[in-house]
């Protein structure tokens, strides 16, 4: 039996699957599997390219091994067990703490890479997943603090044994980034990547026009996009209440954890949808406006070039940055 919460990581996947299909002349090769707890589908329009395709889904498992913090020997759990000491690790792993780093900074302590603990505490990929104690996650909310990872040459350490790395939040953005590095480099200039709803398009389809991407509709259990853009060698990226969450006692709990209070962010925000140039970026960004609220999201949004953003507010409402409908073709059903 699948858990409402597994139906629910399926939908981005969908959606973007039932506006994409039928989009080009030339039959496309595809490709899915299950990384990161979530489901990433590629899809390209040479079929001669199936070892390049293949290869993107080792690129997948390198990077699960890498970052996951649920692999005993990966980087990220090897950090953990070892902190306060140092530990070696993968160009990749730097790269990925450095860029979470930078999204600590950018709000301000909102996005921060060291809520491990807190986040498991939380356990929403549990089948049965509970409020816990509020000891608990005073415990763990007071060990969240960016400034505790050091990073040293190849080395990184975390100073606080209490705290816990976990690089969910960007991980599957710098992972579609990188599949999209490699392909571009074997001559691949057109297909789509989707990273459990971070979906990234190589180019333009084959035909030259934009990919329709399409945004969910919070809760809606049918794939039916509340809106979608259209967008060229971009990336969308969504972060959304609905994407993992359970209920007690009549309250809905969801996975955007705020590091401050140990509680899901409760200001009044459904998602918030990034369009931009990589995928890294659009996780962080995501996140990060979520974290941020309306206001201060957007302020961000807009101080940034060459990306825009859709805030969906508790009562449906779309709020689009400037560009939408104008520099990014924006469709609302």
């Amino acid at each position: 039996m699948i858990s409402e919460n597994r139906i629910l990581k399926l939908l981005p996947f969908l959606l973007v699957s039932l506006i994409f299909s039928g989009c080009s002349r030339k039959e496309p090769i595809h490709k899915s599997g299950f990384y990161f707890d979530t489901i990433i589908s590629i899809t390209l329009y040479d079929p001669s390219k199936t070892a390049e395709l293949e290869h993107c889904f080792t690129l997948a498992q390198q990077y699960e091994n890498y970052f996951s913090t649920s692999k005993p020997d990966s980087d990220v759990s090897q950090i953990n067990a070892a902190a306060p000491h140092p530990v070696q690790v993968h160009k990749e792993t730097l790269e990925l703490i450095q860029k979470g780093l930078s999204y600590a900074a950018i709000s301000n302590g909102k996005f921060d890479i060291t809520i491990g603990k807190l986040a498991r505490l939380w356990d929403f990929q549990s089948e049965t997943p509970t409020v816990p104690n509020a000891e608990e996650i005073a415990k763990a909310a007071a060990a969240v603090d960016d400034r505790k990872v050091i990073v040293n040459g190849n080395e990184v350490t975390l100073t606080d044994p209490d705290a816990a790395l976990d690089l969910g939040g960007i991980a599957k953005g710098y992972i579609a980034d990188k599949m999209k590095e490699y392909l571009l480099s074997k001559g691949i200039t057109s297909g789509l990547i989707n990273l459990g709803g971070n979906v990234l398009a190589i180019g333009a389809k084959e035909d030259g026009s934009a990919y329709a991407i399409g945004i969910q509709k919070p809760f809606d259990e049918t794939g039916t996009p509340i809106a979608s853009v259209s967008i060229k060698d971009q990336t969308v990226v969504t972060s959304g209440v609905y994407e993992r969450y359970f209920e007690q006692n009549g309250i809905r709990y969801h996975h955007i954890l705020d590091p401050d209070t140990g509680y899901p962010y409760d200001h009044g925000l459904l998602s918030v949808t990034v369009i931009c140039d990589n995928s890294v970026d659009g996780d962080g960004l995501s996140t990060s406006c979520f974290a941020l609220g309306l206001e201060k999201g957007m302020e961000l949004i807009e101080s940034l070039e060459g990306t825009e953003a859709i805030f969906i507010t508790s009562d449906e409402k779309l709020h689009g940055s400037s560009g939408i409908g104008t520099d990014i073709p924006f469709r609302q059903p």
